[in-house]
């Protein structure tokens, strides 16, 4: 079993910046790729961004590149999700997710862990 923990989320202004963090307990946190998802009211949970065991590859949904960065802290336990430039469409509840698999995925059925949420809110 793995436990995840998210952290860091709030209310910003349109342009600001947040940066999440997710910290895991249990099983080797090395042996998981990671991923960050989201999902809005009245829509379904979207894959962001995720990052692999090693944390040398990441992979970003479209509408984040370029302005979102996820990276990991093996030693730490911890995966980040720093997010600059929000607009009011980032709005969402951000979920950490955790994959027994060395590579990035931006599946969500394939992520076994979940962590309960952290609300993230642009104003504009």
């Amino acid at each position: 079993q793995v436990q995840l923990v998210e952290s860091g989320g709030g209310l910003v202004q349109a342009g600001g910046s947040l940066r999440l963090s997710c910290v895991a307990s249990g099983r080797t946190f090395s042996r998981y790729a990671m991923g960050w998802f989201r999902q809005a009211p009245g829509k379904e949970r979207e894959f962001v961004a995720g990052i692999s065991w090693s944390g040398r590859s990441t992979y970003y949904a479209d509408s984040v590149k370029g302005r979102y960065t996820i990276s990991r802290d093996n030693a730490q336990s911890t995966v980040y999700l720093q997010m600059n430039s929000l607009k009011p469409e980032d709005t969402a509840v951000y979920y950490c997710a955790a994959t027994a698999r060395e590579y990035v995925s931006s599946t969500k059925a394939e992520y076994e862990y979940w962590g309960q949420g952290t609300q993230v809110t642009v104003s504009s």
